[in-house]
């Protein structure tokens, strides 16, 4: 008996003996929370793929939209300024941004997202703002060219919320907010 006979019976044990388990049916997979290495072509030609924290059931949750051009961090925080998308929105995904931040604007300074706030008024009653910044830092920083973001107030440093409830002066990334991060 010659040893390409035994060939298709070793081809047809080999995937029974590598330890991975038959299911019923196909399972989930939860993606890890965290930014991607870059904006990645989408699947619609001339549209790439920009990564957004949104919030859901009081946690942030990552997603990912196809825009026209990736542009800077100031365009990026203008789309999630802008809110939820439809899709979105009836995903239950929503945003903790109006009335708890209002951001002036933002730049790219030597790595470091700086974005620009004006202070609210004692009225603005709300007691989300670690989601608000928390929604602000997890978008800015799945960015490839963004290594942290820090906030400014008046052109001088502006302490705000980490998920742990402590004050920081930046720069802050995603990993500043694992309290408050969710399952995508």
């Amino acid at each position: 008996m010659r040893w390409w006979v035994l060939l298709p019976v070793v081809a047809l044990l080999l995937p029974a003996g590598c330890g991975v388990p038959v299911d019923d049916r196909p399972r989930g997979v939860e993606p890890p929370f965290g930014p991607p290495a870059a904006p990645a072509a989408s699947s619609v030609p001339g549209r790439v793929e920009q990564a957004f924290c949104l919030v859901r059931d009081g946690r942030l949750v990552r997603t990912v939209r196809q825009v026209d051009a990736a542009g800077g961090v100031d365009g990026h925080l203008r789309r999630l300024l802008a809110g939820p998308t439809r899709a979105e929105r009836a995903a239950g995904l929503g945003t903790a941004l109006p009335g708890a931040v209002h951001v002036l604007g933002a730049r790219l300074v030597d790595g470091r997202a700086h974005v620009e706030v004006e202070p609210l008024g004692e009225e603005s009653g709300r007691s989300d703002e670690v989601l608000a910044y928390g929604q602000i830092v997890c978008t800015l920083d799945s960015r490839a060219d963004v290594s942290g973001v820090s906030f400014l107030l008046r052109g001088g440093p502006l302490e705000v919320p980490r998920a742990d409830g402590s004050l920081s002066a930046g720069p802050l990334t995603a990993a500043d907010y694992p309290a408050v991060t969710g399952p995508d």
